[in-house]
C-alpha cells in the first residue's frame, strides 16, 4: 500500500542513510527518521531531509523529449526509442559496434549497473563502456586490490570507528560531504582516539582533529613516504606482523627511507615536528586506521599515494586487524556497487575481470551467450569522452553529467555536441541532457525498488514508497525496450528482483560474491555484507534457498584475498603532479564539494533551500593572496588555467594555505570549476587529477 510508511535509503551518499519515508497528498513524500539502521542511526543532513523535493513535477522530466530543429520537443515513447534504436542500429552497421558507446553512472542501482553492462556487452557489442565512479574512487579500488587482492571500500563496518585508538583521515571533509558520519569521529575522541586529518585546507572537518596537517596539494604521497620513514627510524615497524602477513617490505623500505623528514617538509609544508607527532599519535595505540578520500586519490599518481598510506597501515601491523585497517571513504550513493558489476571498461558482474576466460565463461553461461561474443575491454571514462565524435559516433548515457563533473569539462562539453546520437536518460533535464538528441524521463529513488551497497560494503534494499508520475518508465524499462528493438527479445527483465536474482548467479564465485544474499534477507536484517556465498561455500557458484552465509562485516582478519594470503607493499616514490605552478600560472587549485549541493548538482540546484544555503560557486583564497591580486571579498575573481577560465565571487579565509585556491564543483556555467582542471590520468587506475593544477587569477570589472 503506497499510504504506509516505507523504510527506505536516501538517495545521494554512499552512506546511504536509513530514512522512513510517507506519501503526501501533493504525490511526494515526507521523509522521516529511521533510528533503527546504524550507519545514521535516525540522522539525516540538509540533502536528504529534502530529497522529496526533486520528486515534484516542477523539477523533473515527465515526457520524453526529441530533437527537432535544433529543439528539445516533447515525444511519445514509442517515438522516441524507434528513433533511438533506428540509429543505433544505422551507426553500428555503418562504423562497427564500438562506434557506439555508453556511460553510466555511480548513482545507479545494483540491478540498473548490472543491467546497462549486460546491454552493452550482449545487445549492443561495443567494448566502449565505463562510468562516472572512475572519477570517484577508482585510485583507491586499484591500490587495494594491488595490496590486499580485493577492493571494499571499507573493510569493516563504521561502528568500528569509534573503538580504534587513532584515525587518519587524509583528503575527506566528511563534515560536510557525508554529515551524519561525524558522529563516528566524535565519539572516537569521547572514547580517547584520536583524529588526524589531513587536508590543505583548514575545513569543518579539520578543526575537529588533535592534529591537522596542511600539506601542499598533489603531496600526499611524499608525506606518507614522510611517515613511513620516520616509522622505521623511530623503530616503530611492527617485524613480526611484517614477516607473518606480507611480501615486498624491503623494498618499499628501501623507497620510504629516501623521503627523509626535512625533504618530505620542503616537498609538502608540513614541519617535522608535526610529522613526529603524527607518527607517535598512530603508532602508540593498540589498533589504529587509515582513511583516504578524492584528495590523494584525484591525482595523475593516486593509486601510487593511497599505495603509500597501505604502506603505512602494514608496517604497523594495522590492516588485517580487529579496529584497524585501511579504507577508503566512497562517493557517490552505489559508487561500491556500480562498480562492482559490470558498467566498468574492464570489468564483469562479481567484480570479475573481462579479460579472464573463466570469468568470461561464467558470465557467459548466465547470459546465454557465447564467451567469444564478449567484447575485450574498453576505454576508461575520460578517454572515452574524449574519443566522442571521432571513433565514438553515439552515446546512451545513464546517471551522469559529465558537463558539469568530467575534467577539462568545456572540452567534453564540444566532445558531446559532436556526436551523431547522445541519448540522456535521466530525471532531470541536466546540463549533459540539454545537448542530447533524445532525453528520456526515467523514475527516482523513492519510485522504484533496487539495491545499492553502501561505503561499508553492505547490500541494502531501496523500496518503493510512490509510483511515478504518468509518463516516467524505469531504466530497467528503458533497456528492455531498446534491447527488444534492436533484436534482443529476453535477458532484459523490468523487475528489479528478477534481475537482482541473476546478478546472484552472475557473481557467484567471485569477489563481490552476492549468491547468498536475497531481497528477502536484505529487508529482514537491515542490509547483508558482501562476500556473502550461496550455502556458506565461498566458492560456491549454485545459488539455493539456503541463505546461510552471515556475510562479512570484517576482511582480512584471517588472510588477505590474494593466492598466498598475504599482503603487498608496495614500492613507491614521490613524484610531482602533471601540472606544477609556473611563472604564467604560479597558484595551485584544488576542488571539492560544499555541504548543502552534491555531486554536479543537478538534482540539489533544484531544491529551493539547498540554494538558498549555497547559492553558486565561489573562489577560496588566502588573504595575502587577496591582497596581491587586490581583491576584496566578494569580487569577482578569474581563475585561469591552461583549459579553460572560471569566474566566482572571492571568499577570503585563512583555512586555506596561501599558495592555493579552493573551488566547489557544483555548478555550470561561468563559474564552473571543472573547466580548469586538468584530465592527466593515473596510469593504473585512469582517474584524472581533479586535486591539483596550476592557475593564475585576475581580477574581473564587475
Amino acid at each position: 500500500m503506497e499510504n504506509a510508511v516505507t523504510p527506505t535509503h536516501c538517495p545521494y551518499c554512499a552512506l546511504q542513510c536509513g530514512m522512513n519515508l510517507t506519501p503526501t497528498p501533493d504525490g511526494t513524500v515526507e521523509v522521516g527518521e529511521r533510528a533503527d539502521f546504524p550507519v545514521n542511526r535516525g540522522a539525516l543532513c540538509g540533502k536528504g531531509r529534502t530529497a522529496p523535493a526533486v520528486l515534484s513535477s516542477r523539477v523533473r522530466l515527465t515526457s520524453p523529449l526529441v530533437r527537432s530543429e535544433g529543439t528539445l520537443v516533447p515525444a511519445t515513447w514509442d517515438e522516441a526509442l524507434d528513433r533511438v534504436a533506428g540509429n543505433l542500429r544505422r551507426i553500428r552497421a555503418e562504423h562497427g559496434p564500438d562506434a557506439v558507446g555508453v556511460f553510466g553512472g555511480g548513482g545507479l542501482t545494483n540491478e540498473k549497473a548490472y543491467t546497462l553492462g549486460k546491454f552493452a556487452r550482449v545487445v549492443l557489442g561495443t567494448s566502449q563502456i565505463d562510468y562516472n565512479g572512475r572519477f570517484c574512487m577508482s585510485s583507491a579500488a586499484a591500490a587495494g586490490t594491488k595490496a590486499f587482492g580485493l577492493d571494499r571500500g571499507l573493510p569493516f563496518p563504521l561502528e568500528d570507528i569509534p573503538k580504534t585508538g587513532c584515525v587518519i583521515l587524509v583528503g575527506s571533509n566528511l563534515a560536510e560531504t557525508m554529515p551524519p558520519s561525524l558522529r563516528f569521529f566524535t565519539e572516537l575522541r569521547e572514547n580517547g582516539g584520536t583524529l588526524i586529518v589531513v587536508d590543505p585546507r583548514r575545513t569543518r572537518t579539520a578543526e575537529q582533529a588533535d592534529l591537522h596537517l596542511a600539506p601542499r596539494p598533489g603531496t600526499d604521497l611524499a608525506l606518507a613516504l614522510g611517515l613511513l620513514h620516520l616509522v622505521v627510524a623511530e623503530g616503530r615497524v611492527d617485524e613480526e606482523y611484517v614477516a607473518e602477513r606480507t611480501v615486498g617490505w624491503e623494498e618499499a623500505r628501501a623507497a620510504a627511507m629516501a623521503h627523509w623528514p626535512e625533504y618530505v617538509e620542503r616537498i609538502t609544508g608540513v614541519p617535522v615536528p608535526q610529522l613526529r607527532e603524527a607518527v607517535r599519535m598512530f603508532c602508540e595505540p593498540e589498533a589504529a586506521m587509515v582513511l583516504t578520500a578524492r584528495g590523494p586519490e584525484q591525482q595523475s599518481k593516486g593509486t601510487d599515494t593511497v599505495g603509500a598510506w597501505i604502506n603505512l597501515c602494514l608496517a604497523t601491523g594495522r590492516a588485517g586487524r580487529p579496529l584497524s585497517g585501511y579504507g577508503c571513504l566512497t562517493g557517490q550513493g552505489n559508487g561500491q556497487g556500480g562498480r562492482e558489476h559490470g558498467q566498468k571498461a574492464d570489468q564483469l558482474p562479481g567484480y570479475r575481470k573481462l579479460d579472464d576466460p573463466a570469468a568470461r565463461r561464467h558470465v557467459a553461461e548466465v547470459w546465454g551467450v557465447d564467451p567469444d561474443s564478449l567484447p575485450g575491454p574498453g576505454r576508461s571514462a575520460y578517454e572515452l569522452l574524449d574519443a566522442l565524435g571521432d571513433d565514438v559516433r553515439a552515446l546512451l548515457l545513464m546517471g551522469s553529467n559529465p558537463v558539469v563533473s568530467a575534467p577539462r569539462a568545456g572540452h567534453v562539453e564540444e566532445r558531446l555536441k559532436s556526436l551523431d546520437l547522445l541519448v540522456v536518460c535521466d530525471m532531470v533535464l541536466s546540463e549533459t541532457a540539454a545537448h542530447a538528441d533524445v532525453v528520456l524521463p526515467v523514475t527516482q529513488w523513492a519510485e522504484e525498488t533496487g539495491t545499492t551497497t553502501n561505503l561499508e560494503g553492505r547490500v541494502l534494499l531501496r523500496r518503493r514508497a510512490i509510483s511515478p508520475p504518468e509518463g516516467v518508465r524505469s531504466d530497467l524499462e528503458v533497456l528492455h525496450e531498446l534491447a527488444d528493438r534492436l533484436g534482443v527479445e529476453k535477458g532484459f527483465p523490468t523487475d528489479p528482483e528478477e534481475v537482482f536474482e541473476e546478478l546472484r548467479r552472475a557473481s557467484a564465485g567471485g569477489l563481490a560474491d552476492y549468491s547468498g544474499i536475497t531481497y528477502r534477507r536484505l529487508a529482514e536484517e537491515n542490509g547483508v555484507f558482501w562476500p556473502c556465498p550461496a550455502d556458506g561455500q565461498p566458492q560456491d557458484t549454485r545459488v539455493t534457498d539456503g541463505d546461510v552465509h552471515p556475510g562479512t562485516p570484517r576482511l582480512f582478519l584471517d588472510r588477505f584475498a590474494t593466492p598466498d594470503g598475504r599482503a603487498r607493499f608496495v614500492s613507491v616514490s614521490h613524484r610531482p603532479i602533471a601540472e606544477e605552478p609556473d611563472a604564467e600560472y604560479p597558484v595551485l587549485l584544488t576542488t571539492g564539494r560544499v555541504v548543502a549541493q552534491y555531486q554536479s548538482g543537478a538534482q540539489t540546484r533544484r531544491v529551493d533551500e539547498l540554494n538558498a544555503a549555497a547559492p553558486g560557486p565561489f573562489v577560496e583564497l588566502h588573504p595575502r593572496l587577496a591582497a596581491r591580486l587586490g581583491a576584496a571579498e566578494g569580487d569577482p575573481v578569474a581563475v585561469v588555467s591552461r583549459r579553460g577560465r572560471a569566474v566566482a565571487p572571492a571568499r577570503i579565509t585563512t583555512a586555506i594555505r596561501p599558495d592555493t585556491v579552493f573551488m566547489p564543483f557544483h555548478w555550470p556555467g561561468e563559474g564552473r570549476a571543472n573547466s580548469l582542471t586538468n584530465p592527466a590520468l593515473d596510469p593504473t587506475s585512469r582517474m584524472p587529477e581533479f586535486k591539483a593544477c596550476a592557475v593564475r587569477l585576475e581580477t574581473v570589472n564587475s
